[in-house]
């Protein structure tokens, strides 16, 4: 069973249902991979969510890597991709972290405000993109960037999102 623990700053607008969001990103991004059972399966597994200021999330990004700028979103996985088959199995309490999800809300924003959707919208994919990161999906080389783009598409495809990646002519 999937669970996210979410931590919200200001200027996040904390009238919107982060803690349903969240979980519905992190559901759909996980279901499209192999590891689907994470969210359904008899262990607690747990994403942290923490939507945050760019200036927090530039100083977690100089510190982890090595960039003294915010970002829009960083990830920490806590389990090896290698072992994400053992989640569950190898836990004394049933219960498995695994990661963190950090967003800046200032780049957030501005990148919404650029692509002409909401706020809630680019968080939704920027969650479903950490959490593809969480379970060692990347983007350095052309061939996984392309794999972990497809999932994405389809994760928000399936919560009524369009695809972040289609070029827009004006």
């Amino acid at each position: 069973m999937l669970e996210t623990a979410l931590s919200i700053e200001s200027p996040w607008d904390d009238s919107v249902d982060w803690d349903a969001l969240a979980l519905r990103a992190a559901t759909a991004a996980i279901e499209r991979t192999p590891h689907g059972e994470l969210a359904t399966g008899a262990a607690t597994v747990e994403i942290s969510v923490r939507l945050t200021t760019d200036a927090e999330v530039q100083t977690l990004n100089a510190q982890y890597r090595h960039k003294d700028k915010p970002t829009n979103v960083l990830s920490f996985p806590m389990v090896q991709a290698d072992l994400l088959d053992t989640v569950g199995q190898n836990s004394d309490d049933g219960e498995v972290l695994l990661g963190d999800i950090v967003l800046a809300h200032g780049v957030c924003a501005a990148e919404a405000a650029e692509k002409g959707i909401t706020v809630e919208a680019h968080a939704t994919h920027l969650i479903v993109h950490g959490t593809l990161h969480l379970l060692g999906y990347d983007h350095l080389e052309d061939h996984e960037g392309e794999a972990m783009e497809a999932i994405e598409i389809d994760a928000l495809k399936s919560l009524g999102l369009a695809d972040p990646y289609l070029i827009r002519e004006d």
